[in-house]
């Protein structure tokens, strides 16, 4: 349980804020002194237009948004392209069966993002290149090889259909999947830390995607049917919706994982390209081999209990050993900073591990101040995140600059704990 008591150490240089810049600095002598005239004369003629201290850049939020705006157009096209293709009643109807499985992802993707949630911007991001350009790509390229397909088919509707499903949408799905991962990589890099940020992004890609293909489905169903209540929807919906809701999640996750260990590692871009090919391998294989099989399974239902449903369960136990090691990660880097002063050793339990966050919002609800330690465990989390990407040799990210100013954040998230639980009469 983190003690209020327990102040940054007043024996350590770094632990007051006025020292915060100071430490990030690389060690060079010092100027000469001015005299103690010319410093007298200096305060008493300090203009505001200098002294004001200087607004951060915002270069990375201005380009975020104004991606956000372009995807966001891409999407409008999209919307009207379904709309075209599928009329009006067809694509709302076919967008609110696919709302279902889209919330299945949401909620599954806020248990894995629980430990140090990515930017919202990062992540409307990352949903609008899935659902837009990742389906533009698919379409395009789809239609400039399906003739391709066609002739190597030989009118062999078998061939054609199993190369398009098995061989041409993994390719091209995952690649097009991938190349928004990649993206987000490069543009937002500092958020980048590690494989389970890679599986987060790759979620709100695949989840994307899956979502605009879903209504195109249901859609194309329900003009097929000419009814909602028809069993052919109601099975698709089952099937799509409700057994697979995860399945493109499952698929790009490899490559969001292969992009986190670049980024764990702080690999160049010739080796973040290598890893990301790496990657895109079992991507495309794990989605060839669940499209494929269905060509040669009579027991849908088989098939998906004995292969697709381990699969699932697998990916489950990966992800938690991957956030098991996001916990060791802050574990080890607030210890570090535990030694230097800036926490007490006491309370990185209370900081780096499940449990002991629970116990410590659980307390921190008791007395009203949830919402101050909420703040504390977010803060203490990104420094450790912080630290790994200097110690990685990811500092030119912008990392030791922002060391600094997530110090002064503790500094601040402390004061406002220690202010939340002290006792109206000594307020």
């Amino acid at each position: 349980m983190i003690n209020p008591t327990d102040q940054p150490s007043p024996m350590n240089p770094t632990s007051s804020k006025a020292d915060l810049t100071a430490s990030s600095r690389v060690s060079a002598s010092e100027p000469t002194a001015a005299s103690a005239e010319f410093t007298r004369q200096l305060a008493a003629t300090a203009q505001p237009g200098l002294t004001a201290p200087a607004r951060p850049a915002n270069t990375a939020l201005v380009l975020g948004i104004v991606g956000v705006i372009i995807l966001s157009i891409v999407a409008l096209a999209v919307a009207g392209y379904l709309v075209l293709g599928l009329g009006g009643d067809a694509v709302a109807l076919g967008g609110l069966m696919a709302f279902i499985p889209l919330a299945i992802v949401f909620f599954g993707v806020r248990w894995i993002d629980r430990w140090e949630p990515e930017p919202r911007l990062a992540v409307v991001f990352a949903f609008l290149w899935g659902a837009a350009v990742a389906v533009v790509i698919a379409l395009v390229v789809g239609g400039g090889v399906d003739p391709v397909i066609m002739l190597v088919s030989q009118g062999n509707s078998f061939i054609y259909q199993f190369v398009g499903a098995a061989i041409q949408a993994p390719l091209v799905e995952e690649s097009a999947k991938g190349l928004g991962l990649l993206v987000i990589f490069f543009a937002a890099r500092k958020y980048f830390d590690g494989p389970v940020d890679g599986i987060v992004y790759a979620a709100w890609v695949a989840g994307g995607f899956a979502f605009t293909e879903n209504i195109l489905y249901f859609g194309s169903q329900l003009l097929d049917a000419g009814t909602a209540f028809s069993p052919d929807v109601a099975f698709i919906f089952f099937v799509r919706g409700v057994m697979s809701p995860f399945a493109h999640v499952m698929f790009t996750m490899f490559t969001g994982i292969a992009l986190g260990f670049a980024a764990r590692r702080g690999l160049g871009a010739m080796g973040v390209m290598g890893l990301f090919l790496l990657g895109l391998i079992p991507a495309m294989l794990l989605h060839a081999l669940w499209n494929g099989a269905l060509f040669f399974v009579n027991d849908f239902f088989g098939y998906y209990a004995i292969v697709q449903f381990p699969l699932f369960v697998l990916a489950i136990v990966l992800v938690k050993f991957l956030r098991k090691q996001e916990s060791k990660l802050t574990f080890d880097r607030l210890n570090e900073y535990a030694s230097v002063g800036w926490f007490s050793h006491d309370e990185i339990p209370a900081l780096a591990t499940g449990q002991g966050r629970r116990q410590a919002m659980a307390w921190a609800r008791r007395n009203g101040n949830g919402a101050a330690m909420k703040r504390y465990i977010r803060d203490a989390t990104t420094l450790a995140f912080t630290r790994q990407r200097i110690i990685t040799g990811r500092g030119g990210i912008g990392a030791t600059a922002d060391e600094a100013a997530i110090l002064s954040a503790i500094v601040e998230s402390r004061r406002s704990l220690v202010e939340a639980g002290r006792p109206a009469s000594q307020a």
